[in-house]
């Protein structure tokens, strides 16, 4: 099959996981990536044994390409995904990668596959979030939630999704806590949550079906519950009710969303630092952050792919 050229119709982006058993998920790695890369699809799907996960953007052609590939596996038929559209590609490179979890929770056992929480429906999900004897947490990072959340959601304030177990043991007990409801980006995350919550005794345990992207898609603003943006893990950083792309930045050293007011800021610097971490960073990763923004200034202005670089989170 010849390559796929990219045209100036819209990117389709398309976020898409599934639980499902995969024992040959290793032997997959390599069809997918090549089926991305016939098609031109950019972005980065994780492969697993329980099951895959990942965002990806192309042409409307070619992501319907894919998509009808993964389907025709019948394990993957049914594979939950959600779009929305954006001008420009969001992704530089295309990327298969190999991993013990889908989603990192960090527990051993948990088996979406075995047992899982209520799907919600979009539609349903106002009136269930309203009842006051249900709990509404959000399964989401700090600086996620930071952006946008619904309303009276409880915020864990974690700063990875490894850490949210523990604070439910610190904060929540079965016996008293008999109503969850969990939401998330795109439905994966909260998936897994309900899965382990439920072996921990929590007795109704709901969760948003296809994530806070499924609800901005299908409820209309003037009946919605969700406030402010919702963060994205591509170039678009946020994207509003409507699903086109916020106004939102992000901070290549410590990754969090920067607002138009924090790019104000003296302590900001594009690709170094922003007035969240400018006082965190060590010389070493503020160094690391000069270099690769230096590349990627460099990169643009030759018209070259965005260079991959180094991630100065990992020297702190």
């Amino acid at each position: 099959m010849s390559l796929a050229t990219e045209s100036a119709a819209p990117i389709v982006v398309a976020a898409l996981y599934k639980f499902v058993s995969l024992p040959d998920y290793q032997a997959l790695r390599e069809p997918l990536l090549e089926v991305m890369r016939a098609h031109a699809v950019k972005g980065t799907l994780l492969l697993a044994e329980e099951g895959i996960n990942g965002t990806v953007a192309a042409t409307r052609e070619n992501i319907d390409a894919l998509l009808a590939w993964l389907k025709a596996d019948p394990r993957l038929q049914d594979i939950d995904h959600k779009e929305s559209y954006t001008s420009e590609h969001p992704f530089h490179r295309t990327k298969v990668k190999l991993k013990r979890e889908i989603v990192t929770m960090g527990v051993e056992g948990v088996d979406p596959n075995r047992q899982v929480g209520t799907y919600v429906e979009p539609q349903a999900w106002n009136a269930l979030i309203e009842d006051p004897e249900v709990l509404v947490l959000d399964t989401r990072n700090e600086y996620e939630v930071e952006i946008g959340s619904f309303e009276g959601a409880v915020d864990p304030r974690t700063q990875s999704f490894r850490e949210f177990p523990e604070y439910v043991k610190q904060h929540y007990d079965p016996a008293q806590h008999r109503r969850v409801a969990m939401f998330c980006t795109g439905g994966i995350r909260c998936e897994k949550a309900s899965s382990w919550m439920l072996e921990q005794g929590f007795e109704e345990v709901y969760h948003l079906k296809g994530g806070i992207l499924k609800y901005l898609e299908e409820v209309p603003e003037a009946q919605s519950k969700w406030q402010g943006d919702c963060f994205v893990f591509d170039d678009r950083v946020t994207v509003r009710h409507d699903l086109s792309e916020g106004d939102f930045d992000q901070c290549h050293a410590c990754r969090r969303p920067i607002s138009v007011e924090d790019r104000q800021s003296p302590f900001y610097e594009p690709g170094v630092s922003c007035p969240h971490c400018h006082d965190s960073l060590p010389e070493k990763t503020r160094a690391g952050a000069r270099e690769r923004q230096r590349q990627i200034e460099l990169a643009k202005a030759r018209g070259e792919p965005h260079p991959i670089g180094r991630d100065p989170r990992q020297e702190q």
